[in-house]
């Protein structure tokens, strides 16, 4: 029986040969027949309800202006959230999510190196 060799053990997230565990759940290796990253960008409709407001109410100038920049500084601060999808013979599962592009590649890098060794 092959050792198993550890592909990433970061934020509580570990990545073997065998095993991707997550702070929720824990992944079989020989159930995952692709893995890849995925962007989910924000809905935007809350923000623009607001700025369209803000237009509508153009006559309490105060209150327009009030509403149109609630709703773009709203915009700006909503982050993309990056997550991990895993395809197996179930279907498919997000199995991780983060703000941070560059640790959900780390992960997949992990995960696809893992499938790789598992042959």
């Amino acid at each position: 029986m092959k050792e198993e060799q550890v592909f990433l053990n970061e934020g509580g997230v570990t990545v073997t040969n065998a095993r991707f565990i997550v702070p929720s759940q824990t992944y079989a290796m020989s159930g995952i027949t692709s893995v890849k990253s995925y962007e989910k960008t924000p809905s935007r409709k809350g923000p623009l309800t607001l700025i369209i407001i803000g237009f509508i109410v153009t006559l309490y100038k105060l209150g327009a202006i009030i509403f149109i920049i609630l709703g773009v500084i709203w915009w700006i601060f909503q982050k993309i959230e990056y997550q991990v999808r895993l395809s197996t013979a179930s279907g498919e599962a997000t199995a991780l999510k983060s703000k941070d592009a560059d640790w959900i590649i780390r992960v997949v890098n992990a995960l696809n190196e893992a499938i790789i060794h598992r042959g």
